[in-house]
C-alpha cells in the first residue's frame, strides 16, 4: 500500500487537500472520487504497507522540510490558478480537431488523449490532459474531467461534450466545437487585422503632430518675433502657435485627464449599469456600431445553434449563451428569451424587444420555431451574418484608411501653411529693404 497526497474540488468548486492510502495511483483516484470529490492533482508521498491508513478526509497537507519525498509532492501539486498561463484558442482548437479525428477513426478516447498529450507542447494544456486522463481512468466521464479546468474548457465546451457523450456522438460534437472555434477565431482575426493599419496611421498622425507642436513651432515663433518685430501674425499662424503653447504647458495635464477618464471608464464598466451603458453605446456608435451588432448576432446565433444541434436542452443552451456573449445588452435579451421559453412562449417576442437583433433575424427565428428546424435556421443566420461581418470589415477598412490619410494631410498641411504665411511677409520685407538700398 502507498500513501498519496491529493488536491481535489468538491461540488461547490472549493479546493481541498488531503492524504489517502491505496494500492496504486488509479485506486487512489477512485477512492477520492468515492468521497464526491474531483481530483485535480495526486502524488505518492510514502510507500509503507505496515503503516496505519491515513484519514481519507480532506485536510490541509503538512510539508516536511528537508524530506526527499516532499520534493516529489512539489512536482505533482499544481500552481495556483492565478499563477498559471492561459491556453491559447489556437491550441485548444487544434486539440479539439485532432481528438475529433482520432475518435472518429475508431481510436478509444483514452488512447486519443494519451497520443495528443505526448505531442502537446503547451505546458498548461499538457498538465490538463494529464489530469483529464487520470480522471477518465478512474471511472469518470470526459465532461466531468473537463470541469476541473474551467480556465481552459468553458461551459459551452463542457456542456456540448456532455451532450455528445449522452447521445453517443462525441466525435461529431468535437468536430462542431472545432469548427465553431475556428470560425470565431477567423472573424476575430479579420477584425483585428483590419484595425492594424488605421491604428498605425492614427498613432503616426498623433506623433507627428505632437513633434511639430513641441519641437518645431517654438523655433518658428522665435524667428517670427525677431524678424517681424512684434507685428501681428496671420490668424491661422497665431492659432497654431497658441496650440503649441497649450501643448507645451498643459500636455502632462491633458495626458493625466485622458488616463483618468480611461480609469473611470474601467471602474464604471465594472458595475452592472455602467457595463450595460457602454455595451449599448458600442452598438449605437455611428461607424463601428454596425460591425459590433453583426458580430454579436453572428456569435449568439452560431453558439445557440451549435448547442441545440448537439442535443443541449434549449433552456440550458440559452443560459450558456447568455453567460458567454460578452455583451450586457444581448445577455439581458437572452435572459428575457429564457424566461419566455420557460413559461411556454416563443423566442420571437423577447428577441424583437432587443435593438441588437434586426427584423430579418426575428423572422428567421420565427420560421425556425414553426418548422421545428430552429438549430438549422440559427446556423443559417450565423453564416449570413458572418458574410456581413466580412463585408462590414472590408467597408470599414476602405472608409477609414483614406479618411485617416486625409486627416493626417490636413493636420500637417495646416501647420505647414501656418508657418509659411509669415515667411512670405518676412521675405517681402527683406526684399523691399534690399531694393530701397
Amino acid at each position: 500500500m502507498a500513501i498519496f497526497q491529493y488536491i481535489a474540488k468538491d461540488a461547490s468548486g472549493n479546493e481541498l487537500r488531503g492524504q489517502i492510502e491505496a494500492g496504486d495511483r488509479n485506486s487512489a483516484i477512485a477512492a477520492v472520487r468515492a468521497q464526491g470529490l474531483l481530483p485535480t492533482a495526486l502524488g505518492e508521498v510514502k510507500s509503507q504497507a505496515a503503516q496505519p491508513a491515513k484519514s481519507a478526509k480532506a485536510a490541509p497537507a503538512k510539508k516536511k522540510k528537508g524530506s526527499g519525498l516532499n520534493r516529489e509532492i512539489n512536482i505533482n501539486i499544481k500552481l495556483p490558478s492565478w499563477m498559471r498561463g492561459k491556453v491559447k484558442t489556437k491550441v485548444l482548437t487544434q486539440f479539439t480537431r485532432q481528438l475529433a479525428t482520432l475518435v472518429n477513426a475508431g481510436l478509444p478516447l483514452m488512447r486519443g488523449i494519451d497520443v495528443l498529450k505526448r505531442q502537446m507542447k503547451d505546458p498548461q494544456m499538457k498538465e490538463a490532459l494529464d489530469g483529464i486522463g487520470d480522471n477518465i481512468a478512474a471511472g469518470g466521464t470526459f465532461s466531468e474531467a473537463l470541469t476541473a479546468y474551467p480556465k481552459i474548457f468553458d461551459r459551452l465546451y463542457v456542456n456540448m461534450v456532455k451532450a455528445g457523450e449522452a447521445g453517443g456522438v462525441l466525435e461529431v460534437v468535437l468536430g462542431r466545437l472545432a469548427e465553431f472555434a475556428e470560425k470565431a477565431e477567423r472573424i476575430k482575426n479579420k477584425v483585428k487585422g483590419a484595425m492594424i493599419y488605421p491604428i498605425v496611421v492614427l498613432f503616426a498622425a498623433v506623433g507627428i503632430t505632437a513633434f511639430l507642436l513641441v519641437a518645431v513651432i517654438p523655433k518658428f515663433k522665435q524667428v517670427f518675433a525677431d524678424m517681424l518685430g512684434g507685428a501681428a501674425l496671420p490668424p491661422i499662424t497665431q492659432w497654431v502657435i497658441d496650440a503649441s503653447e497649450f501643448v507645451q504647458h498643459n500636455g502632462l495635464a491633458v495626458l493625466a485627464v485622458i488616463v483618468a477618464l480611461w480609469v473611470i471608464k474601467k471602474v464604471v464598466g465594472k458595475t452592472a449599469g455602467g457595463a450595460y451603458f457602454f455595451d449599448m453605446m458600442s452598438i449605437k456608435m455611428p461607424v463601428t456600431g454596425t460591425l459590433v451588432q453583426r458580430t454579436a448576432v453572428s456569435r449568439v446565433m452560431r453558439t445557440l445553434g451549435t448547442l441545440l444541434s448537439s442535443g443541449v436542452p434549449i433552456l440550458q443552451s440559452l443560459v450558456i449563451v447568455r453567460d458567454t456573449t460578452g455583451n450586457r445588452v444581448v445577455s439581458k435579451a437572452l435572459q428575457n428569451v429564457h424566461d419566455a421559453v420557460k413559461e411556454g412562449e416563443g423566442m420571437t417576442v423577447p428577441l424583437s424587444q432587443c435593438p441588437v437583433f434586426p427584423p430579418m433575424v426575428i423572422s428567421m427565428v420565427e420560421v425556425g420555431e414553426e418548422t421545428g428546424a430552429l438549430a438549422e435556421m440559427l446556423t443559417r443566420i450565423a453564416n449570413t451574418y458572418d458574410d456581413e461581418v466580412d463585408n462590414a470589415v472590408a467597408g470599414l477598412t476602405a472608409a477609414i484608411e483614406p479618411a485617416l490619410i486625409i486627416f493626417l494631410a490636413v493636420v500637417v498641411g495646416t501647420i505647414v501653411v501656418a508657418m509659411f504665411l509669415p515667411m512670405i511677409k518676412i521675405i517681402s520685407t527683406v526684399s523691399g529693404g534690399a531694393g530701397a538700398m
